[in-house]
């Protein structure tokens, strides 16, 4: 079923929009939820939670990009797993390693002041991907997006884990002096 009639089914407040999401995006969640995670019970949750949310987040929003708005949901209550797992030590998985790696670039300072900058940070940051090739820009979103650990984008394309370790910094690198030359304090 396409999307725009799953949203419907969402608007139309008809159960068959949880089936037809899950059929259609429940191995794309839960492939979010488990690389943020590392765990398939919770990331089940999550992907149920995934499920929820969106029923309950449409109407009053219709989604463009479904696959995206379904992903965000994913990421953001896999973090807040993680966060609730984690809450009093370091974990050793795939995501405080992507979370360190980006410390470098983007502060993690909470203040009413960032939130309301946020949206600007989040298209500063899409203009500096739209910068890179295809292939960078991938390599880039595989493992701050999906959390996938080196050794899997290495296997992915067909690269050595050093190369993309070292393409990783290159680009954080060039992040972070594009965000301070656009005045982001990091």
């Amino acid at each position: 079923m396409d999307d725009i009639r799953i949203v419907q089914l969402y608007w139309d407040r008809d159960q068959k929009a949880i089936t037809e999401t899950a059929t259609k995006y429940g191995n794309y969640c839960m492939f979010i939820a488990k690389n943020i995670l590392g765990n398939k019970e919770d990331a089940e949750e999550c992907v149920n939670d995934t499920y929820m949310k969106a029923w309950n987040a449409m109407p009053p929003h219709r989604p463009d990009m479904l696959s995206t708005f379904l992903g965000k949901i994913t990421r953001n209550v896999s973090f807040n797993r993680y966060k609730h797992n984690h809450a009093d030590k370091r974990g050793g998985g795939e995501l405080s390693a992507v979370l360190d790696e980006l410390s470098e670039c983007v502060s993690g300072k909470n203040n009413i002041e960032q939130e309301i900058e946020y949206k600007e940070l989040v298209k500063s940051i899409d203009s500096f991907l739209d910068t890179l090739s295809l292939e960078k820009r991938s390599i880039f979103i595989c493992r701050y997006w999906y959390t996938d650990s080196v050794a899997e984008i290495a296997r992915q394309f067909d690269m050595r884990e050093n190369t993309v370790s070292m393409i990783l910094s290159r680009i954080r690198t060039k992040l972070q002096k594009y965000l301070i030359e656009r005045g982001y304090e990091l």
